[in-house]
């Protein structure tokens, strides 16, 4: 870019336009905000154990997911949360309980111990409407013979 100076003559500027670059950087900051909460939810690895039937689900609106990992770790809304503080997490996150559903998305291999502690406090709660998710069996998958 050429500018006049005082005295008539054209000298070259040599100053960089830095707008451009903090728009593209500011672009990527929301993309990489926006995605987040998507990436780390979907690497919870949860195994969900095999039934011959399952129900369609509530939809989503008002049903929150809890997800239970093979560890025990207790994932509410995709963020890990210790099971003595879960209850209180689930109060603030919840509306009216008589309206809340909640999902339990728990690892086939988890200790049922665990699916017990996210249910007795969904019902300290009053939380009435409750799921649990499971990965329906293959139609040609014989069942395993009793012994």
């Amino acid at each position: 870019m050429m500018t006049a100076p005082k005295n008539g003559k054209y000298r070259i500027m040599s100053e960089m336009n830095m707008i451009p670059f903090i728009d593209i950087a500011l672009v990527l900051l929301i993309i990489f905000m926006v995605m987040t909460p998507f990436l780390i939810k979907s690497q919870i690895k949860i195994n969900l154990p095999k039934a011959k039937t399952t129900d369609t689900p509530p939809p989503r609106q008002q049903t929150l997911t809890v997800q239970l990992d093979k560890q025990g770790v207790i994932f509410l809304d995709g963020k890990p949360v210790r099971a003595d503080t879960f209850e209180e997490r689930l109060r603030t996150m919840i509306g009216d309980p008589k309206e809340q559903s909640l999902m339990i998305e728990a690892d086939k291999d988890v200790p049922f111990q665990h699916v017990v502690v996210v249910l007795d406090a969904a019902k300290r709660i009053g939380i009435t409407k409750l799921g649990i998710n499971v990965k329906q069996e293959k139609k040609g998958a014989s069942a395993p013979a009793a012994k």
